[in-house]
């Protein structure tokens, strides 16, 4: 079984992103929900996961809405495959008006 985690940081102000919900999703099936904590991470979402497509899907509205800011995007949704065991990492780098990730490790 493979294992996952995440880190949101705030690229405009240079901090992690404290209290971001992030759900993990199979197909259309809500697996598991945490909020980042005050390092910006989440160690483990979903337990334990099998090889096959999974989604992360990021409450970006709410966490610029409380900081009194617009932002273009009011969720983050990154897909991606588990094909091997393994930890999978999957960092999000958040503004406003863009974002970005990669595979971490």
């Amino acid at each position: 079984m493979s294992t996952l985690s995440t880190h949101v940081l705030d690229a405009v102000r240079g901090v992690p992103a404290v209290g971001v919900e992030v759900a993990l999703y199979a197909r259309a099936d809500r697996l598991d929900a945490a909020t980042t904590d005050a390092d910006g991470r989440i160690a483990g979402l979903g337990k334990a996961l099998t090889p096959g497509a999974y989604r992360l899907v990021f409450g970006t509205g709410p966490y610029f809405a409380e900081r009194g800011e617009p932002t273009f995007y009011p969720e983050v949704s990154i897909a991606f495959v588990v094909t091997e065991e393994r930890h999978y990492h999957v960092p999000l780098l958040l503004s406003p008006f863009a974002f970005s990730t990669y595979r971490g490790s």
